[in-house]
C-alpha cells in the first residue's frame, strides 16, 4: 500500500552537504517543513571518511585571491570564477561556524586554529581536526540539525525516482528499506545531496553507497548533468580495498617513492625538493598530475607489482611515532587494520584510486537546476567550482557554503509555491507499479547483478580511466548502453520486502550504468586534454574549442546528447599551470 506524506522541501541524501542544507532551510524559516531521505542513517554518509581538511583563508599570509587563484588554475581553468570567488569568501565563514556549533578543530600552542598544507594549495591554509575531519564535521552538523522541530528524518529510506507535474518537480517517491513499503513524499522543492558515484569503477575510495543516485534521478527528470568527463583519481589508495590514505600523510611530510626508494616526483613538473617549503609541491602537487606520474613511472618498469596490480611505497616514517600518532591515527589505524603495516616501521602500499567527480548536476551559484523546483548541492552538483581536477581540501568547505546556499535558495523558492499537485498521486503510483513489475514479481530474468556491475567497471577501468583515448572510448557508451539493456532482465532471488538488499542493489546498479554512459560519451566528445582528463591521442589542452563545460541531456532513447556551454571567466584568463613557483604577475 502506498503511503503519502508532504513537505515543504524534501533533502535527498542526509551526508554533510544535505545536513547543511537543512539547517540552512531551518534557520531562514523555522515554518517550513523540512524532510531529510538518507538511505543511511546520517552519521553513516559517506562525508565521515573525508580525512585530511577544510581549506579556507585564514593566515596573515594568505588572501581570497590567493585561494580562488590556486583553485582556478588547478582546476585548469575550467572553474567558473564567479562561483569560485563567492566560495572562498563564504568558505571560512561556514568554518567558524563550524567551531561554534562545536567541530573540535586541531590548534596550535597558543591556542589557534591549527591548518596544514595541500595539494596544489600555495599557502597553508586546511583546517583540521587530526584525520578524521569529515567525521567531526558530519558530527557537528547532525547534532545541530537535532535542535530544529521542523525538520523530519526518514532514516534508512532509498529514493527511486523524482516527482514531476506541471514542468517542476514536486516530490520524490522512496523504498523503506526495513520494511519495503513505497512512500510517496511530496514537496514544493526538492535538494539534491547524495554525493559522488565512485563505485562505478572497480578501484575507489567510495564507500558502498556512492552510487550516483542523485546524479541519475536528476538526468532521469531531464536536468543535464555537467563535466562527467572529469573524474579524479586520488594518488594514495590502499591497493585491494581502495581505501583512502589521506593527503594529511604527505602534507605532514610523507614521502612517495618508486620500487628503488626514489622519491620519483621530482622527475616531473610538481616542483623539486630543494625549493622552500611553501613552493615545494612534490607530494603535494594536484591529485591528477600526482596519479598521472604513478602510470608514468608503471610504464618505465619503476612500480612494484603486489597481489592486487602495481603499488608504489608511502613513506611515513621519518616522521616518527609520535607525529603519526597525534596528527595521523587513523591513518595508522588503516594500516594496521587492512594491510597489518605500522606506518611507523614500514611502508604503506599504494596506487591511484577514484576518488571524486568534478561533474554533477548542473547547477547555478544557489544550487538551482535548470528544471524548476529541483536543487542540488556537494558532490552530486557541479557548480563548477572545481572545473577539471578539484584541489583537496576544497570539498568539505563546497558542500557548507554551497549546501547553506541550496538550503536558502530552495526555502525562498518553496514560499513561492502553490501545494503540490493531486496528479502527483499517478505518478507514485506509477513508479510503486514499475518495482512491483520489473523487479519482485517478475520472473525468469537471466542476468545478475554481480555480473553486470563487474563487466561496467572493467569497461571503465579501461575506456574512461587516468589515461583515455579515441581507441579505448569508442564503443564505450554503447557497450554501456547494452548493459542498461540487459539489466532489465537482471534476476533477483530475492523477492521479499524486508530489507530487500538485492532489490536496492539492483536500482543502484542501474543508476550506476546511466551514469556511466554519460562520462564515457563526454570523455570521446572532449577532444583534448585538461587536468583529470588525459587523452593520448589529444595531449595538448585546446581553449580554442574546449573552454566550456559539457552538459549531458537524456535524450527520448535514453541516451546521452553533449552540448557545451562557456565557462565564465571573470578575472584570470587561462594560462600554464604552474606548481613549484609563483604564480604569473605574482597574482
Amino acid at each position: 500500500m502506498l503511503d503519502i506524506s508532504s513537505h515543504d522541501v524534501v533533502i535527498v541524501g542526509g551526508g554533510g552537504a544535505g545536513l547543511r542544507a537543512a539547517i540552512a532551510v531551518a534557520e531562514t524559516d523555522p515554518l517550513i517543513s523540512v524532510a531529510v531521505i538518507s538511505k543511511v542513517y546520517p552519521m553513516r554518509s559517506h562525508t565521515v571518511a573525508a580525512e585530511g581538511g577544510a581549506a579556507g583563508v585564514r593566515l596573515d599570509d594568505d588572501s581570497f585571491d590567493q585561494h580562488a587563484y590556486d583553485t582556478v588554475s588547478g582546476g585548469d581553468w575550467l572553474c567558473d570564477q564567479d562561483a569560485v570567488e563567492a566560495f572562498v569568501k563564504e568558505a571560512p565563514l561556514e568554518l567558524m561556524r563550524l567551531e561554534h556549533w562545536g567541530c573540535p578543530w586541531s590548534r596550535e600552542p597558543d591556542g589557534r586554529i591549527a591548518v596544514r598544507p595541500f595539494g596544489g594549495m600555495r599557502t597553508t591554509r586546511t583546517w583540521f581536526a587530526a584525520d578524521e575531519t569529515g567525521f567531526h564535521l558530519l558530527h557537528t552538523l547532525f547534532q545541530t540539525s537535532l535542535k530544529y522541530d521542523s525538520v523530519t528524518r526518514y532514516d534508512e529510506y532509498f529514493v527511486t525516482t523524482l516527482l514531476v507535474d506541471d514542468g517542476r518537480v514536486q516530490g520524490v517517491v522512496a523504498i523503506e528499506l526495513t520494511t519495503g513499503k513505497v512512500q510517496a513524499v511530496t514537496a514544493k522543492a526538492v535538494i539534491l545531496c547524495t554525493g559522488g558515484c565512485g563505485r562505478i569503477f572497480r578501484y575507489t575510495t567510495n564507500a558502498a553507497i556512492k552510487t550516483g543516485d542523485g546524479m541519475a534521478l536528476a538526468y532521469r527528470a531531464g536536468a543535464p548533468l555537467k563535466d562527467m568527463e572529469f573524474v579524479q583519481y586520488h594518488p594514495t589508495g590502499l591497493p585491494f580495498t581502495g581505501i583512502l590514505i589521506s593527503e594529511a600523510a604527505r602534507a605532514e611530510g610523507g614521502h612517495l617513492l618508486n620500487k628503488d626508494g626514489y622519491r620519483y616526483l621530482q622527475d616531473y613538473d610538481l616542483g623539486k625538493p630543494e625549493l622552500t617549503p611553501v613552493l615545494r609541491s612534490m607530494e603535494l602537487g594536484p591529485r591528477d598530475r600526482l596519479s598521472q606520474a604513478f602510470i608514468r613511472e608503471q610504464h618505465k618498469g619503476r612500480t612494484v607489482e603486489g597481489p592486487y596490480g602495481p603499488v608504489v611505497y608511502l613513506d611515513l616514517r621519518h616522521l616518527g611515532e609520535k607525529t603519526i600518532s597525534t596528527k595521523l591515527p587513523f591513518v595508522r589505524e588503516l594500516c594496521l587494520k587492512y594491510e597489518n603495516i605500522d606506518p611507523v616501521t614500514q611502508l604503506i602500499p599504494v596506487r591511484p584510486v577514484v576518488h571524486y567527480m568534478m561533474g554533477g548536476v548542473h547547477t547555478d551559484m544557489n544550487g538551482a537546476t535548470p528544471l524548476p523546483g529541483l536543487y542540488a548541492a556537494g558532490e552530486a552538483a557541479c557548480v563548477s567550482i572545481n572545473g577539471a581536477n578539484r584541489l583537496g581540501s576544497n570539498s568539505l568547505p563546497e558542500l557548507l557554503v554551497f549546501g547553506a546556499r541550496a538550503g536558502r535558495a530552495a526555502s525562498a523558492y518553496a514560499a513561492d509555491q502553490p501545494p503540490p499537485s493531486r496528479r502527483l498521486l499517478a505518478g507514485a503510483l506509477e513508479e510503486e507499479a514499475r518495482l512491483n513489475d520489473h523487479y519482485l514479481q517478475k520472473r525468469g530474468g537471466r542476468e545478475r547483478i554481480a555480473d553486470l556491475r563487474e563487466e561496467m567497471q572493467r569497461i571503465m577501468e579501461h575506456s574512461v580511466g587516468i589515461y583515455r583515448s579515441g581507441e579505448s572510448l569508442t564503443g564505450a557508451a554503447d557497450k554501456l548502453h547494452e548493459l542498461q539493456e540487459r539489466s532489465c532482465d537482471v534476476h533477483l532471488d530475492d523477492r521479499g520486502r524486508l530489507f530487500n538488499t538485492e532489490l536496492i542493489s539492483a536500482l543502484e546498479l542501474s543508476f550506476m550504468l546511466e551514469i556511466a554512459e554519460t562520462m564515457a560519451q563526454a570523455a570521446m566528445e572532449r577532444t583534448e586534454s585538461r587536468g583529470a582528463h588525459q587523452r593520448t591521442d589529444y595531449p595538448a589542452r585546446n581553449d580554442e574549442n574546449f573552454l566550456t563545460h559539457s552538459l549531458a541531456y537524456r535524450d527520448a532513447a535514453g541516451r546521452p546528447q553533449v552540448e557545451y556551454i562557456p565557462v565564465t571567466i571573470t578575472r584570470w584568463p587561462p594560462a600554464e599551470r604552474v606548481y613549484g613557483r609563483e604564480p604569473p604577475n605574482g597574482e
